[in-house]
């Protein structure tokens, strides 16, 4: 038998086929506090409960594709770059049928979301709670901006969990946490987003001499605006590090 006299032969009902579906976690800080973007579900299951911006992947769909079509139809967001982060596969995680999910991360900028959060008043930029230190891992929780929780769909606390457990891990020796913060920033709100990510307080003056001893910033000479006391110096993040001379 050929391969072709194979494939024309084949019944793909002999086997089980499960729906894979994408997610997709836009991260943030807001207020010195990590933030998701959550839609509040209008269908069953799980009515009303808030979950991850996802959807199905179409039987001629890639997986990318999926990703960036539910970003534009339910995220309200077409040019945030994000990349695939882990597969969640639990038997049970959906109570419909056996569904995979490929949950996709992206960091932004909170100014980055307050258009799709205007044109859509299903969905919130809610506070993320971690109840656990360290790199320990779990679910984490969700708020309003009133301190009400949200009660989450699905796996989302876990799918959160791990997002904010890979932050943690990568933040001392990547560049996630710029990608958190303007063009131009302060120190100010360097240390802001670091202990945001990390649940802690950092030593101020330590954390600045660390920042600037990794050669990733770059001083533009340039002071914020508006501020009530002695404006605060911005610096642009390096993409590249410099050469040693």
């Amino acid at each position: 038998m050929t391969e072709a006299e194979f494939l024309e032969g084949y019944d793909p009902r002999g086997y089980e086929r499960p729906s894979v579906a994408v997610d997709l976690i836009l991260m943030s800080v807001v207020a010195g506090r990590p933030a998701a973007l959550l839609l509040r579900r209008d269908e069953h299951p799980h009515l009303g409960r808030w979950a991850l911006p996802g959807g199905f992947v179409a039987i001629d769909e890639s997986l990318d594709a999926a990703a960036r079509r539910v970003l534009d139809a339910k995220a309200r967001m077409t040019d945030a770059y994000v990349e695939q982060l882990y597969t969640f596969g639990a038997v049970d995680r959906d109570p419909r049928t056996r569904i995979i999910s490929v949950a996709y991360f992206a960091l932004l900028p909170a100014a980055r979301f307050a258009a799709a959060l205007k044109a859509a008043p299903e969905l919130t930029l809610a506070e993320l709670v971690v109840p656990w230190t360290g790199e320990a891992g779990g679910p984490v929780e969700a708020r309003s901006a009133d301190g009400d929780a949200l009660p989450l769909a699905f796996d989302h606390a876990e799918m959160l969990g791990l997002a904010m457990l890979r932050l943690r891990g990568k933040l001392d020796y990547s560049g996630v946490a710029f990608a958190l913060l303007p063009e131009l920033f302060t120190l100010r709100a360097l240390q802001d987003v670091h202990e945001a990510i990390l649940g802690v307080r950092v030593n101020k003056p330590a954390f600045r001499r660390r920042m600037l001893d990794t050669g990733r910033l770059e001083a533009t000479g340039e002071r914020e605006t508006g501020a009530s006391f002695r404006p605060a110096e911005l610096f642009r993040y390096r993409q590249t590090m410099p050469e040693q001379e």
